[in-house]
C-alpha cells in the first residue's frame, strides 16, 4: 500500500514532533502493510515550511528509516492549502507534487464547505499541467457539497478520503454512500504522530470499502495502483464513474 497524505516530517509543523515521533509512525505504517509515505506538511500561511528543503528532510528520515531496519519509505509531497495556491509558482508546485512526480498535487480545501472556487483553482491548475488530489472533504460539509465532488471529478480531480473516518468517525456511514457513488478515489491516513489522533494505518479503512459494491473490485486500485501511478506522475483514471 502507498499513502499518499501524512505528515510524518519530524519538527517542520503540526506533525511529527521529532525523529523517534517519525520512526514509531514508520513502523506503525510497516506493520499495517504500507510500503511507501508520501509526506506532505503543510503549505500554507501559518506554518512555515520552506519548501526547498523539503527534498533533504525526507532523505534524512529514510536514512534514519535504514538505519533502524525498516522497509517503508518516504517520499516527497506537500498539503498544499488552496488559500496558499495564488502565491505558488509552478517550480514550488512541482516540488511538493506528490512522490515528487511532477504532476499531482494534494489539496486542502478552504475551511467551510467546499465551494466553487475549489472547482475554479482544480482547472487553473489543469490549465498548468498538473493534476489535484482532494484531501479530506468528510471535513467540509454543508453546503452544494455532493455537487461540488461531482465538478471536482468531472474536472479530473480524484477525492481522498481519510482512512479513519472511514473506520471510528462520525462521518463513517455518510462516508461510505460516497463511495458507494464512486466520489472516493483514495484513501490516506492524514496521520500526525505515533503518540495521538489518527494512526499510520489504511487498512482498515479498505476493509470498510469492500463492503461497498461500486468499489469492491478496485481495492487494489484506490490501494496500490492509483497511489504508485501518481506518484510516477502518471495520468489516472478513476475505473469507476461518479454520480
Amino acid at each position: 500500500m502507498i499513502d499518499l497524505h501524512c505528515h510524518l516530517l519530524p519538527g517542520i509543523d503540526d506533525g511529527a514532533a521529532d525523529m523517534r515521533d517519525a520512526l514509531a509512525m514508520a513502523r506503525q505504517g510497516e506493520e499495517d502493510g504500507i510500503e511507501l509515505v508520501c509526506a506532505t506538511p503543510h503549505i500554507r500561511h501559518d506554518h512555515d515550511v520552506r519548501i526547498h528543503e523539503l527534498p533533504a528532510r525526507v532523505e534524512e528520515v529514510n536514512r534514519e528509516l535504514e538505519r533502524a531496519g525498516l522497509r517503508v519509505r518516504a517520499a516527497t509531497g506537500g498539503e498544499v492549502a488552496e488559500t496558499a495556491l495564488p502565491g505558488l509558482d509552478d517550480r514550488e508546485l512541482r516540488a511538493v507534487s506528490l512522490g515528487g512526480g511532477g504532476r499531482w498535487l494534494l489539496i486542502e480545501p478552504a475551511p467551510g464547505p467546499l465551494e466553487a472556487s475549489l472547482v475554479r483553482h482544480v482547472g487553473a491548475l489543469h490549465s498548468r499541467g498538473f493534476s489535484c488530489v482532494i484531501a479530506h472533504p468528510e471535513r467540509h460539509p454543508g453546503g452544494l457539497f455532493e455537487e461540488r465532488l461531482i465538478d471536482l471529478c468531472e474536472s479530473g480531480a480524484l477525492i481522498q478520503l481519510t482512512a479513519d473516518a472511514l473506520v471510528a468517525g462520525e462521518a463513517a456511514d455518510f462516508l461510505l454512500e460516497l463511495a458507494g457513488r464512486g466520489l472516493a478515489h483514495l484513501l490516506g491516513s492524514d496521520a500526525h504522530s505515533s503518540r495521538f489522533g489518527r494512526p499510520l494505518r489504511l487498512s482498515e479503512g479498505l476493509a470498510r470499502l469492500e463492503g461497498v459494491e461500486r468499489v469492491r473490485g478496485h481495492i487494489h486500485w484506490i490501494a496500490r495502483e492509483a497511489p504508485a501511478a501518481i506518484v510516477r506522475g502518471e495520468e489516472v483514471r478513476p475505473p469507476y464513474p461518479a454520480g
